[in-house]
């Protein structure tokens, strides 16, 4: 057993080289930058930051669109999750809202705000329709609506999860007990949901707090922190040191949310047996969740029907007909190509290495016995790194790697993708090794077999449909991100959310939506060839 304790102990030393030079090396770095000045070491540039109107207006303007956005995610979100879960709808309508309400993951959020603009903008498709304008899409509406887009899936995947686990038997007690219906809804699901609705509010107003891409397409003069940002650090003057204090200002909500999703976990109720029950029948219920989840649902399709439509139109909205050439156009571009093929490499070495960087990790941390404190760093480390915003990583990695063989290289985006996305896969994978028998390794210890033989002949075989979804997890995420990578990718690393920022100034939206396009198909093909062969994986564990 020690001689596998040292490889365990091996795996984890070079984990923790890693994350000391990709996380813990580049932070602490733009931390002292912040507080760089002409004579050493000085308060001076937060002060300056602070009492500048325009940091002020932007932090104000922030959360409050953040918190709008995190509040209506949590309602839609709420919403879906229940009408899956405690109605009778039909079960070919369930999978649809599961379907669209996932829809926007495969999406870059670059992507959101030409498509809020190209459907509710002035000459925007629904304008046409509908004969007016619905709302002024620059500025806080345009922002409001890009993060509730954004932001919705997180939300709906949270709660669907959560409502998963609540024990559906409690409602057959509470009608036994003749509870009034607001009462019972509320000890037997809005109760037991308590700490997950503050979890899914505090997640959404983060993701929206620290997204660009939104800000980047639809912001107007609507200045948010992370715009203000991107035009300290790569503005017409950057401002390096303006840069790093706000960068480092945007991690405060970083470890307010990391404190108070710790504390929230003691209030979480867990059931040690889930039981089916069937739902009491409910046909004003049930018609009228189904209408309104139908209703959301189809409000999301509409917002992105145009990068459906608009890569096949000659001239929107001037010549509206079918038309082939935007297309031909794309792929005989030899620029474009080969921003589609960085991207498509991008995205599968980052899943490649990602996978087996966080199924390590998970090793470590759940099937060996290296010790208490060890393990609970990697947990500790995949809290920081689900709550620090891609902006810093991405500024971070610009200091500290320029000038360096890695600069603007290939395999920096590759390391800052699988550092930036490590939480979720690492608990996906936790999780599934957590629920395997824990003799696994001393039946194979005792019929001679080494660590590795036992990960690749027992673990592997009985994790495969876990670690297909964190291949997935990874290849999508890495393909539509772009907080991060924009600060670090070159000329000739250029990806197509980058590309797409680029073309925004060059007012090429033909473009924009056809590399759109062609990303979501590239996703949706991923994603349904991995659900193929995880169902295929799921008998093994």
């Amino acid at each position: 057993m020690k001689a596998r304790e040292k490889e365990y102990k091996f795996i984890y030393t070079v984990l923790l080289i890693i994350f000391l030079s990709f996380l813990a090396y580049p932070i602490v770095s733009l931390l002292a930058k912040s507080f760089q000045g002409i004579d050493g070491f000085t308060l001076h540039n937060y002060s300056e930051v602070l009492k500048n109107e325009g940091f002020v207006i932007a932090l104000k303007n922030s959360i409050v669109v953040s918190l709008s956005a995190a509040a209506c995610s949590l309602g839609l979100g709420f919403l879906l999750a229940y009408t899956l879960n405690f109605t009778n709808v039909w079960p070919w309508l369930k999978k649809t809202i599961s379907m669209i309400a996932s829809m926007p993951m495969l999406l870059p959020t670059i992507t959101y705000g030409f498509a809020i603009i190209y459907s509710f903008g002035k000459q925007g498709l629904l304008t046409k329709l509908a004969g007016f304008q619905f709302f002024n899409v620059y500025g806080f509406g345009g922002i409001l609506m890009g993060y509730i887009i954004y932001t919705l899936p997180t939300s709906f995947l949270l709660l669907n999860n959560a409502m998963k686990q609540i024990d559906k038997k409690y409602l057959l007690v509470s009608r036994l007990m003749q509870d009034h219906a607001l009462r019972s809804f509320f000890m037997t699901i809005l109760r037991p949901l308590l700490a997950t609705l503050a979890t899914c509010l505090i997640q959404c107003f983060f993701l929206s707090f620290t997204d660009f891409g939104i800000p980047a397409s639809v912001g107007g003069r609507y200045h948010v922190i992370a715009s203000l940002l991107y035009s300290y650090m790569l503005g017409s003057i950057p401002d390096f040191v303006r840069g790093a204090v706000v960068a480092m200002m945007m991690l405060l909500p970083s470890i307010l949310s990391i404190i108070i999703m710790q504390y929230l976990q003691r209030y979480q109720i867990r059931y040690h047996q889930v039981s089916e029950t069937i739902l009491k029948r409910n046909r004003l219920r049930d018609s009228l969740l189904g209408i309104l989840s139908s209703g959301v649902c189809f409000s999301l399709i509409s917002v992105f029907a145009v990068i459906f439509i608009l890569p096949f139109i000659r001239q929107w909205p001037y010549q509206i007909s079918f038309s082939m050439e935007h297309i031909y156009a794309v792929f005989k571009d030899p620029q474009l190509l080969h921003v589609l093929k960085n991207t498509l490499l991008m995205a599968f070495a980052s899943a490649m290495f990602g996978t087996l960087f966080t199924y390590a990790a998970a090793l470590v941390s759940e099937r060996s016995h290296i010790g208490k404190y060890k393990c609970k760093s990697l947990d500790a480390l995949s809290l920081i790194t689900n709550t620090i915003p891609g902006m810093v990583i991405g500024i971070a990695y610009l200091f500290i790697f320029s000038g360096t063989p890695l600069q603007n290289t290939m395999p920096l985006l590759i390391v800052c993708n699988v550092i930036h996305f490590f939480s979720t896969p690492y608990l996906m994978l936790k999780e599934s090794l957590g629920k395997m028998n824990a003799s696994f390794e001393t039946t194979a210890k005792l019929m001679g077999d080494s660590c590795l033989q036992t990960i690749v002949r027992i673990i592997t075989p009985n994790a495969r449909y876990s670690l297909i979804e964190v291949f997935s997890y990874y290849f999508i995420n890495s393909a539509v991100t772009v907080s991060a990578i924009i600060f670090i990718a070159g000329a000739h690393t250029m990806v197509i959310t980058t590309k797409i920022k680029e073309l925004q100034y060059l007012a090429k939206f033909n473009e924009v939506f056809v590399l759109s396009f062609v990303l979501f198909a590239v996703n949706l093909t991923v994603k349904y060839i991995c659900a193929r062969l995880a169902r295929k994986g799921k008998q093994y564990e």
